[in-house]
């Protein structure tokens, strides 16, 4: 999927007549898990080159939904997703942007602990995304199934960008919570419908989604579980990927965090990223960039 290309007038007249002015609930009117979305019916995701997206570059935003994390979700429908396309198209970290979204809930309590769409490069994802399940479930239990987002990367995508040109997409987890130390068998098979031979750790979930994807979290710092529970979420993830994790103060400027990093990643440098924000989102793109390493872009990565 994802053959067009995103156009900011499209995102406008879309946001006119299903977004602007409307509630979270009026945004997202599932109240089921559809299987247009459910994982363990979907074989493959596909990001593939096209003649107006040669160059095709995968990014994937694996959203909470649970508790209050919906809010993610409706911060993306009112302005992210439109921000997002439009600063990779304009600042050109990577080429060709085809977006996933995610909505990610917990494997030990939800109904629908993941949803997926497809691979998209305009305005027919946000049409995918309004019909995602904002469940609201989550269990209490300390944590969330973000595994579940490393492991569908890592088993039921195809892409390009890795099979053609060797270069990796983008994976960014987006949360308030610690993660779960993994899936169980009979989690992954239920969830993913793949049969494993035993149960996985967080660690070995994600090992085996950076086989093929640059995989980051963004701890959304002042929200939910972390505004009480900081140094215990901090501690989870750190632990799990000490170089990237991304804590962010305002989730507001997800978007702009998410391509900042990737142009970090990508080589330019922690300060210009920073510096080439206006206002009051340099200071909070500064301020979540901290300690991330600029990447060593080898020529092959480069397509710039």
């Amino acid at each position: 999927m994802g053959n067009g290309r995103w156009n900011p007038d499209d995102w406008a007249g879309y946001a006119q007549t299903h977004v602007q002015g409307k509630t979270q609930s009026q945004v997202f009117t599932s109240r089921t898990l559809k299987k247009d979305y459910d994982p363990s019916s979907i074989v493959q995701r596909e990001s593939c080159d096209s003649n107006k997206n040669p160059k095709s570059t995968p990014i994937i935003l694996a959203s909470d939904v649970t508790g209050s994390m919906g809010m993610i979700a409706h911060t993306l429908m009112q302005t992210g997703l439109n921000t997002l396309a439009t600063e990779i198209y304009d600042r050109k970290p990577v080429t060709d942007p085809h977006i996933m979204v995610m909505a990610v809930g917990d494997a030990y309590t939800d109904q629908a602990p993941l949803q997926v769409t497809q691979f998209e490069a305009d305005i027919s994802l946000a049409d995918q995304v309004k019909d995602l399940w904002i469940e609201g479930g989550g269990g209490g239990n300390g944590g969330e199934s973000y595994s579940a987002a490393h492991l569908f990367a890592a088993t039921k995508t195809t892409v390009d960008s890795v099979i053609k040109r060797g270069k990796k997409g983008y994976l960014f987890t987006i949360g308030d919570e610690p993660i779960h130390d993994g899936m169980t068998q009979s989690q992954i098979e239920r969830v993913l419908g793949v049969q494993m031979e035993a149960d996985l750790s967080a660690a070995q979930c994600l090992q085996m989604a950076q086989r093929n994807w640059e995989v980051f979290h963004v701890v959304l710092s002042q929200e939910g579980y972390c505004s009480y529970g900081r140094d215990e979420v901090l501690r989870s993830w750190r632990n799990l990927m000490p170089e990237r994790t991304i804590v962010l103060e305002d989730v507001t400027k997800l978007a702009e965090t998410v391509t900042s990093v990737i142009q970090v990643h990508e080589g330019d440098s922690v300060d210009n990223v920073s510096k080439s924000w206006s206002g009051g989102t340099s200071m909070v793109v500064s301020n979540a960039l901290k300690g991330l390493p600029q990447g060593q872009v080898s020529p092959l990565r480069r397509l710039r």
